[in-house]
């Protein structure tokens, strides 16, 4: 995750400068910086990783030395403190023992907080993969202002196409991570008085979403990530035949009027450079600093 999120502010930094049209309600908005969108990916990742350290912390807290209902009985004195010691020695790992034992042997409620932060990630990671599939379709019938690298020979049928392969595999494995959220959620759900005899499926299901979760974002940044590329040139000629240009007018000529204008340009099959330019009575100088799409994407 730490290599995820370090990859994406590097491919912010180098997207920085290719402006592409922003997109609501999958309807073309204002513009925005390939580099803001990448810089947003990376923020997720970052929120979702700090969502798991702090998940963290109650997994290192062990029940061991509760025995059979949390009393301790038949334990002998320092045994659970001298044995978390040398686990946490051995595993290089902050374990310690449970400060309630009847909380810590009946519930796991820990792991379940654990598994909803991969669960999280997995979520986060879906919106993004799914983001970028959009922004490589094509590549010339669809989006296309992403170019992804070519990891596979091509389709069995349709010869040099270029599948999104490794984005499609991580969708598969946070598929499956959400299952198992569902499942351990519902086996932490399931203890019953003083102990959670539903732990072996609970282990069995965070581990494996460990493992799923790390290989694929490990994947997905090494095959998918590092070799994308823009294609700036087809970016920017979406932006300027956006509709949505026509926002930037509304401080000078109000809503209606811009209304209107981009109304023309609609069913005229113009633009909104061009309409205005026609019919906004604002002078061409104002007018080419009004439509720069630069400026409308914030500071530079």
């Amino acid at each position: 995750m730490t290599h995820l999120h370090s990859k994406f502010r590097e491919k912010a930094g180098e997207f920085d400068d290719v402006l592409k049209i922003g997109r609501t309600h999958l309807q073309d908005a204002v513009p925005i910086r390939l580099g803001q969108e990448f810089n947003g990916y990376a923020r997720q990742v970052e929120l979702s990783l700090d969502r798991v350290r702090r998940a963290l912390d109650g997994i290192y807290e062990l029940a061991l030395g509760g025995t059979a209902v949390g009393t301790g009985l038949n334990t002998p004195s320092g045994f659970a403190t001298a044995t978390i010691r040398v686990l946490a020695e051995q595993a290089k790992l902050p374990f310690r023992e449970a400060q309630n034992h009847f909380e810590a042997q009946a519930s796991k409620d820990a792991v379940c907080f654990l598994s909803g932060a991969l669960k999280t990630y997995a979520v986060s990671l879906t919106k993004v993969v799914n983001d970028i599939r959009w922004l490589a379709s094509g590549p010339r019938c669809g989006l296309g202002e992403l170019r992804l690298p070519a990891v596979q020979p091509g389709s069995s049928i349709m010869p040099g196409k270029v599948n999104p392969v490794i984005a499609e595999s991580v969708l598969m494995v946070c598929a499956q991570v959400i299952g198992h959220d569902t499942t351990i959620t519902w086996a932490c759900a399931s203890g019953n008085l003083e102990l959670n005899v539903m732990m072996p499926v609970i282990a069995y299901d965070l581990l494996e979403s460990i493992e799923l979760l790390a290989a694929t974002t490990k994947n997905f940044e090494e095959r998918c990530i590092a070799g994308l590329r823009a294609d700036q040139e087809r970016a920017s000629a979406f932006v300027e035949q956006s509709l949505a240009m026509g926002t930037a007018l509304v401080p000078e000529i109000g809503y209606d009027r811009a209304a209107g204008l981009v109304k023309e340009a609609y069913e005229s099959g113009r633009t909104i450079r061009e309409v205005a330019r026609e019919k906004s009575g604002i002078p061409a100088d104002r007018l080419s600093r009004l439509l720069d799409p630069l400026r409308q994407t914030g500071p530079t």
